[in-house]
C-alpha cells in the first residue's frame, strides 16, 4: 500500500483526490487534510491587483505554521509524502522561494515534499515536450507570473491567457468550460495545454480535454498527485488520468 498525504487550501475541487484515488487502484491511498484558506484568499487577492504580497518576499512564511496540524495529520495517516497542492501558494513566492517552501514542509513534515507549481514542471518533462500554453482561471498578471515559474524552470512558454475567475466560480465549472478554457488558451505551436487551478475540477473530464485538443493536457490536481507518486518512485499507468498516467506521451516531439 501506497499512502500519499495531501495539503488542499479550503474547499473547491478537493473531490478530485478520491476520484482519482479509485482510478489509480486498490493499492494507493491518498489522504486529504484541508488547511485554512484565509492567507490563500489575502494572496489571491494580492495578485488579482497586481501586487505581490509581503509573504512573497519572506519565502519561509509560505509554509505557514497552520500547517502544522495538517501535517501531522498527515504523518499520524501513515503518508510517505505530502504535497501542497495550491499553484499559486506556490509560484508567487519565485523559483528560490518555492524551494525554500518545499525544504520547510519537508522538515515540518519528516517525509520528501514538494507542490503544486513544482508538480508541473516536473510533468511537463515526465511527457517530453518543449513548448506549452497556459489557460489559466488567474488574471492576465497572475498567470504570467506562473508563466514566469515555469520558464524558471526551463520549460518554453509559448502563449498564457488568464480569465480572472475566483476559486468559488471555477470550483462550479463542468466539463464544457474547463473545456472552453483549454481551447481559449491553446496555441498551434504548443506541445501541451497547462491548466494551474487546483480549484478547478477537471479529473473528470481529461481524456475529453486532450481527445478535444489532440495534445496533453496536464491540470493541478492532476500532475498534484503525479508529483506525490513521483516522490515515493511510483509509476501508475492510468489512461483515464491523461497523457502523464501512461507509459507513453501522446504526442512524441
Amino acid at each position: 500500500m501506497t499512502a500519499l498525504g495531501f495539503l488542499y487550501p479550503g474547499h473547491y475541487a478537493e473531490d478530485d483526490y478520491p476520484r482519482m484515488e479509485q482510478l489509480l487502484g486498490s493499492d494507493i491511498r491518498t489522504d486529504v487534510v484541508h488547511t485554512d484558506d484565509v492567507e490563500e484568499a489575502h494572496l489571491r487577492e494580492a495578485l488579482r491587483k497586481g501586487v505581490l504580497p509581503e509573504t512573497a518576499e519572506r519565502p519561509e512564511s509560505g509554509v505557514p505554521r497552520r500547517l502544522a496540524a495538517g501535517v501531522e495529520e498527515l504523518r499520524l495517516a501513515g503518508a510517505e509524502a505530502v504535497v501542497w497542492a495550491c499553484t499559486s501558494g506556490s509560484f508567487a513566492h519565485g523559483w528560490e522561494g518555492a524551494h525554500e517552501q518545499v525544504r520547510a514542509l519537508a522538515l515540518a513534515a519528516g517525509m520528501p515534499a514538494s507542490c503544486t507549481s513544482f508538480a508541473f514542471v516536473h510533468a511537463v518533462r515526465e511527457i517530453g515536450v518543449r513548448r506549452v500554453a497556459v489557460a489559466a482561471t488567474y488574471p492576465d498578471t497572475v498567470a504570467e507570473l506562473f508563466a514566469g515559474f515555469l520558464r524558471a524552470g526551463g520549460v518554453e512558454v509559448v502563449s498564457v491567457h488568464g480569465v480572472g475567475a475566483s476559486p468559488d466560480e471555477v470550483s462550479t465549472w463542468g466539463a464544457a468550460q474547463v473545456l472552453a478554457l483549454a481551447r481559449e488558451g491553446d496555441h498551434d505551436d504548443a506541445h501541451a495545454v497547462l491548466l494551474p487551478d487546483t480549484a478547478l475540477h477537471t479529473v473528470a473530464c481529461l481524456t475529453e480535454l486532450e481527445k478535444g485538443l489532440i495534445k496533453p493536457v496536464l491540470t493541478a490536481n492532476q500532475v498534484t498527485m503525479w508529483e506525490g507518486l513521483r516522490l515515493v518512485d511510483r509509476r501508475v499507468n492510468a489512461p483515464a488520468l491523461g497523457s502523464l498516467f501512461t507509459k507513453e506521451p501522446i504526442v512524441q516531439v
